[in-house]
């Protein structure tokens, strides 16, 4: 009677571990399958992203050989946003209010090589700082033109009305850029204030700013809300990977993995924006019609080769 409650026992146990086995097995062929799937989407994904630019590239060829015939014609001036970094073969354009803090902490990581730091413990305003990280522009042009054909290169973009609600929200609402920004806020009170030297301008000043022509003859737009492919030049350098910030953790996580890096460095999390593209009717509530067509007029190109819809709501009369 016990060996015949032990030989029962015995059986069960071999039964639950042989269940138990067929469960792990297709919990990781699920999982993998899963992944893969995920991978191969988000493969697709990029390969529309670079499809679209490349076909709006073609249909603007006009508009474009109107600024710049190739690569040659471009100043140093207008590289100065290409970080590269020759340990790995990788070129990043980074565009200001795009989640580029944390993209140059990790070029950071990359240039110092193993051991990897953890991007996160980087410093943020270090990032910033002259000579930290090398440009494109600092190499001989010979060199140059071999990164770009053999480097992976890589951007990220955004939302263009977005991108300029946060750039607006960092340098004039934010007291810590009072400084730099003083002199310019205080330009723009003169010309297009309701008062004489109000406290602060408003967006609607702001607008009133980029979309005056004067504005640009006098001095070049701050990067900060430069249009996105002046900066990187998306029709002159072909990009490996285009990432959006709208899905920038799944588009840092796919192109980690693209280089090889994803067991190396994790891209830092993201913190809870409050800029978003819900938030545009609010921010738009003032400005009149006509200077929200002239905006869109002045950033239509990056909203037509990134991808973005063009924001009828706010548009329509």
């Amino acid at each position: 009677m016990q060996r015949h409650a032990m030989a029962l026992c015995r059986g069960m146990l071999w039964t639950l571990i042989f269940l138990e086995s067929i469960f792990l097995i297709m919990s990781v062929y699920g999982w993998d399958s899963f992944h893969r799937k995920g991978a191969e989407r988000m493969h697709n994904l990029q390969d529309g992203r670079k499809q679209l630019l490349k076909e709006i590239c073609e249909d603007d060829k006009e508009a474009i050989s109107k600024r710049k015939h190739s690569l040659e014609d471009l100043s140093d001036s207008e590289l100065e946003n290409l970080i590269v970094d020759d340990k790995h073969g990788i070129i990043y354009c980074y565009i200001p209010k795009v989640a580029c803090t944390n993209w140059k902490r990790v070029m950071y990581v990359l240039k110092h090589g193993e051991p990897y730091q953890d991007p996160s413990s980087i410093y943020d305003q270090y990032v910033h700082g002259l000579d930290t990280l090398r440009l494109l522009s600092s190499y001989p042009r010979i060199e140059r033109k071999a990164k770009l054909k053999h480097y992976t290169k890589f951007l990220f973009v955004r939302d263009p009305f977005v991108r300029l609600i946060s750039a607006f929200r960092d340098k004039f609402e934010d007291s810590k850029n009072d400084y730099y920004y003083n002199p310019l806020s205080q330009h723009i009170q003169c010309l297009y204030g309701s008062q004489p030297y109000p406290p602060r301008i408003t967006f609607y000043n702001f607008i009133q700013y980029l979309v005056d022509p004067q504005s640009e003859q006098n001095l070049p737009f701050d990067p900060h809300w430069r249009q996105m492919h002046r900066l990187c030049h998306p029709c002159l350098i072909q990009y490996d990977f285009i990432g959006h910030v709208e899905t920038l953790q799944e588009d840092a996580e796919q192109l980690l993995n693209t280089l090889k890096l994803q067991n190396d460095i994790k891209f830092p999390p993201s913190y809870v924006n409050l800029t978003t593209a819900e938030s545009l009717s609010g921010w738009f509530r003032n400005v009149p019609l006509v200077e929200r067509m002239k905006l869109y007029k002045l950033y239509e190109t990056d909203f037509k080769l990134f991808g973005y819809r063009k924001p009828d709501e706010l548009l329509d009369g």
